[in-house]
């Protein structure tokens, strides 16, 4: 793709990366934190984050999400019409939403970032939406991020991200709650191959049989959590994930009342 001017505001550990990257892939940058007064090799710094888009063909934004909507405010009526701004902080699909709504004749492009940077470098996959979300794309497939384009405004990358993090997130804490158990009870190596089995399974069969079984059998399963629940607590170990399956449980056993009344 063509070399293009790509402003980057947040140039901490994550910044630098993108900044590294994008440069060796020709582009051109200029970076701006208000904590860091030493620009990183051949970044050009500027004086402020106004000063460092106005002339961008796309803005990247790499900052706190918390500080999301004051950058956005700051940058986009400095920005030249028809030029991106991409949002790669972790704002909310609804925050996303209303910036992308505010950006005038920018692109408000929202991005999600589906792995850790600091471990995949710029080539972490991301996920994108909005009007010149395909742009973006070149520019980060120039350096050989994957880039997956969703339908949708802004703040659907980030519907997207978030729903999957229920799963990955949720999955994740339930694994370790359950290899730390069985570590205490003696029986890790069984237990890591139960959970083996079940995730190589047949990842659709097992989503139906999740959804459909555990509502109707929810009594039962939730009195068995609650007794599961004891009993880490007598091996000594985290219990929040039982506890929480045993909680929505009930709530379903309640909804499942309600629904027959």
């Amino acid at each position: 793709m063509n070399t293009m001017k790509c402003a980057l505001i947040g140039l901490g550990e994550v910044g630098q990366i993108y900044a590294a990257a994008l440069l060796e892939a020709g582009h051109e940058i200029t970076g701006y934190d208000p904590f860091i007064t030493h620009a990183p090799q051949r970044v050009e710094l500027a004086r402020s984050a106004a000063e460092a888009v106005k002339d961008a063909d796309m803005v990247l934004v790499l900052t706190a999400a918390s500080a999301a909507s004051e950058v956005a405010q700051e940058c986009l009526p400095a920005m030249k019409p028809g030029s991106g701004y991409a949002d790669l902080t972790s704002s909310s699909p609804k925050i996303m939403e209303k910036l992308g709504s505010s950006s005038g004749q920018v692109n408000f492009i929202d991005v999600a970032i589906l792995g850790p940077v600091i471990a995949q470098g710029a080539k972490t996959p991301l996920m994108a939406s909005g009007h010149g979300a395909e742009d973006f794309a070149d520019l980060l497939k120039s350096v050989g991020a994957p880039v997956e384009v969703v339908d949708g405004g802004p703040g659907s990358a980030m519907a997207h991200k978030l729903l999957r993090s229920v799963f990955t997130k949720g999955l994740a804490s339930v694994v370790i709650e359950a290899v730390r158990a069985g570590t205490a009870a003696g029986l890790e190596p069984w237990i890591r191959a139960e959970i083996s089995k079940m995730l190589a399974g047949d990842g659709q069969a097992t989503i139906d049989r999740f959804v459909a079984g555990t509502s109707k059998h929810a009594v039962r399963r939730a009195a068995e959590m609650r007794s599961t629940s004891g009993y880490l607590e007598d091996l000594g170990v985290p219990r929040e994930m039982t506890d929480a399956s045993a909680s929505a449980m009930e709530r379903m056993a309640i909804d499942n009342r309600m629904t027959a009344g």
